[in-house]
């Protein structure tokens, strides 16, 4: 499933879709569950607009988890990278992601999704 859609009235950038993030996070069963999020802010010399559309889009990932009851824990880049012995280099994220999960990661693109899949692995194993 998708969670981003393409909004043509926002110049056609990719905007999150809030209602499929209610569909992924709606609890299924009675397990214990827990949402790791990189604590994140704006970096110097972002533009303004960037910057507000990419808060938005945290505080409406922040508000989907309150409404679905699913506790979050924040973790700072540090601090998960440093468990992993990494550092700012997001192949090297990549490469570790790789040799945990197999080929998931081949591609130079996933490294988002290598980095969000090492930050769920850091929240099981310190838990």
């Amino acid at each position: 499933m998708l969670i981003y859609g393409i909004d043509p009235g926002f110049k056609g950038k990719p905007i999150l879709d809030h209602h499929g993030i209610l569909s992924i996070l709606e609890p299924e069963g009675d397990g214990e569950r827990v949402a790791w999020i990189e604590q994140v802010g704006a970096m110097p010399r972002q533009g303004v607009s960037s910057v507000w559309r990419f808060g938005e889009q945290v505080g409406a990932l922040h508000m989907a988890l309150a409404a679905t009851k699913t506790p979050m824990r924040l973790v700072t880049p540090a601090k998960w990278k440093g468990f992993f012995g990494l550092s700012r280099e997001k192949g090297l994220s990549r490469g570790v992601a790789m040799q945990r999960f197999a080929d998931k990661f081949k591609r130079v693109k996933d490294d988002g999704r290598a980095e969000a899949t090492l930050i769920a692995l850091y929240g099981k194993e310190v838990m």
